[in-house]
């Protein structure tokens, strides 16, 4: 009797191990896993930073299309602002080095340029 109940035990746990691993395969992918924060500006990515920056020079341009699921996309593209956050070129500062992003709360944080976007 012992030995019967080992075999259904094994049995359920076995089940359950192959159960769980089908479920993770299947898991929702809705969001993208991006490496980093990140915006794109006349075709070149720009990784958001922790600086912030004081001094700003002119508008530049401003988010076009947000999503936080992968992919390739066209225009200034981000996943991590919204339609319509401001871009910044930073006084003293080529915009082929970085730019600054307006956030919500009025401050400028500063994305280093990492090269050209591979999108569209």
């Amino acid at each position: 009797m012992k030995r019967k109940h080992s075999y259904l035990l094994i049995s359920f746990l076995v089940a359950l191990f192959f159960m769980a691993g089908c479920s993770v395969e299947n898991a929702d992918t809705s969001s993208a896993d991006w490496a980093y924060s990140f915006v794109v500006w006349d075709d070149y990515i720009y990784q958001i930073g922790n600086e912030y920056v004081q001094e700003v020079d002119e508008e530049i341009g401003q988010v076009t299309l947000y999503s936080d699921m992968e992919g390739s996309y066209a225009g200034n593209f981000s996943n991590e602002y919204e339609k319509g956050t401001k871009y910044f070129s930073i006084t003293g500062i080529s915009t082929e080095e970085a730019i600054a992003i307006k956030e919500k709360d009025g401050q400028y944080r500063k994305a280093i340029r990492d090269g050209k976007y591979a999108g569209r």
